[in-house]
């Protein structure tokens, strides 16, 4: 039994992982001017809110890169057993990542909403 072979996948894991949470726009300079009041209570909920999508953003990047990199590691697999399971694994992966897309869109349309319109 190979032993190296579960802990080169397991680094492959954690590494998909941390790039895809990793990864992301970098943070916007915030902005500069001369007036020195206070920031308005409107900015600072609306620095909130986007501070919030990006936490959301970068967490459902980790998990979808979790879901996918299994699929990944069967499907690249030498074993035939494993192949045949990885396409059930995508179809399921599939299904999953849109229902999670549909449900995160859902939410930000919702907060969006809330903002806009108050109700």
């Amino acid at each position: 039994m190979n032993v190296a072979a579960p802990r080169a996948s397991g680094l492959l894991v954690l590494a998909i992982v941390l790039a895809a949470t990793a990864a992301g726009p970098p943070p916007a300079p915030h902005g500069t001017t001369s007036n020195t009041s206070a920031p308005s209570p409107s900015s600072n909920f609306s620095a909130a809110i986007n501070r919030l999508v990006e936490l959301v953003a970068g967490a459902g990047g980790g998990i979808l890169a979790l879901v996918w990199a299994r699929v990944a590691m069967s499907w690249f697999s030498n074993d035939i057993t494993k192949k045949v399971q990885a396409k059930d694994r995508a179809r399921d992966a599939l299904v999953g990542t849109l229902l999670f897309v549909a449900a995160i869109s859902g939410v930000v349309y919702g907060l969006a909403h809330w903002v806009v319109t108050g109700t």
